[in-house]
């Protein structure tokens, strides 16, 4: 390669000139076919192939020139110059010239510069130039860092499909009502690029199916009412449908995904304590409590929660999971649902997964208001979720939470169920 070096770019020995770019920033550039030829499959085929051309003159008007040179060097001498202004469309040019060498490089260069802040715009570089890898590990990126990169400049500019690529992500650590906000930013922008006028119709209309992917129930009934439900971007139809799932329960189906996001994989799992239900558990205002720990680490969502006695009616709820030992708060929701007064169990969610440690000691925690409910009785210390498809076991133990427990105990009470993912 040394013996070509001296040949970058020099007059000497040419024997084919390139004019690259366009206007007046074109440059004509001398090289030779022979080097061009060892070193990519693209130009051999050019200058040897079957199709051949024997012009002295090639336009390449979609190539910059900083990047071609960049190219060039690479051929004649391995060496390897790209910056962040560059890196980019010498990637596009190494691609299209079928150099994988020196396309490995400014992946490279991408990934050893990714950050949040530019996570989005080089995401939908890497899905234009079918950069799978580069891809996954913005979308990580983005993952971990979903705040930040939300709020940077790029993110207004990603094309419909790269953000429908994001928020489908289960694992996105931010509130919904946030990332919310941030697709309301990009359908802004996305109308002055589409030169529409920004009003919620149109909005509605460039976000296409993007916004059925918004999580709208795991919001807090304030946050909708507050943002959502007051931009005219849903339908008075949605409007309602999301109001009657805040409020009452069992919850009416929505067309908007409830999964929690962040961390979440595989199906949902749920554990019952009591083998029996029985009549009349009152409420004063008093928590029902239950200790509990867990061999593994899994994700906890919600409780089961028994119901009225006395038919159909509403509870109002707040939930919580403390940390035992250090009496942390570490998730709570304050609800309502409805029961039809039946014994069944009622579900009542947390807006975010609850992460639980394995062998550690946590409270589970509910305080209704309501008439007296259904509890439970013949109690099991310990209980065991296999599951069905690997078999793995995730073994809860429960213990007396002492103090304040409105009666419930290992044997008798509320919170029947722990609803989770593992």
């Amino acid at each position: 390669q040394e013996r070509f070096a001296f040949l970058f770019n020099n007059e000497v020995l040419s024997d084919v000139h390139f004019l690259v770019g366009k206007g007046r920033g074109s440059q004509r550039i001398p090289a030779h076919r022979f080097v061009l030829a060892v070193g990519s499959a693209v130009f051999d085929a050019m200058f040897n192939g079957g199709m051949a051309t024997t012009s002295t003159e090639i336009e390449l008007p979609d190539v910059e020139p900083a990047a071609f040179l960049a190219l060039l060097k690479f051929l004649y001498s391995d060496e390897v110059q790209i910056g962040p202004e560059t890196v980019m469309t010498t990637l596009y040019t190494a691609k299209k010239y079928a150099v994988p060498a020196l396309e490995a490089h400014c992946v490279e260069f991408l990934k050893k510069n990714l950050r949040a802040d530019n996570a989005f715009m080089l995401l939908t570089q890497a899905r234009l130039f079918d950069e799978p890898q580069l891809a996954s590990l913005c979308l990580e990126n983005i993952d971990k860092n979903t705040s930040d990169a939300i709020n940077a400049e790029g993110f207004t500019d990603i094309d419909l499909d790269t953000l429908v690529a994001v928020l489908e992500r289960d694992t996105l650590g931010i509130r919904e009502v946030r990332l919310f906000n941030a697709v309301v930013r990009w359908s802004e922008a996305e109308c002055q690029r589409q030169q529409l006028q920004v009003i919620p119709e149109n909005k509605r209309k460039v976000l296409g199916k993007a916004l059925s992917l918004i999580r709208f129930p795991l919001m807090t009934i304030e946050e909708f009412a507050a943002g959502p439900a007051q931009s005219g971007i849903l339908t008075d139809r949605e409007v309602v449908s999301l109001f009657l799932h805040f409020t009452v329960n069992p919850k009416p189906r929505v067309e908007f995904i409830d999964r929690p996001r962040c961390c979440l994989r595989g199906k949902e799992c749920s554990i019952s304590r009591f083998q029996q239900v029985e009549s009349r558990w009152g409420y004063s205002g008093t928590s029902d409590r239950i200790r509990f720990s867990v061999n593994k680490r899994i994700f906890v969502v919600g409780f089961g929660l028994y119901g009225s006695i006395h038919g159909p009616t509403d509870y109002q709820v707040n939930i919580q999971i403390i940390h035992t030992d250090s009496n942390t708060v570490l998730g709570q929701n304050d609800t309502g649902f409805s029961c039809d007064g039946s014994s069944n169990t009622f579900r009542v969610m947390f807006k975010e997964p609850v992460e639980i440690l394995p062998n550690v000691n946590y409270t589970a925690c509910a305080t209704l208001k309501g008439p007296d409910s259904h509890y439970g009785t013949k109690g099991l210390r310990k209980v065991i979720h296999e599951s069905p498809t690997t078999g793995a076991k995730t073994c809860f133990t429960f213990c007396y939470a002492a103090g304040n427990n409105n009666g419930t105990s290992v044997e008798d009470g509320q919170i029947p169920e722990i609803i989770f993912y593992t």
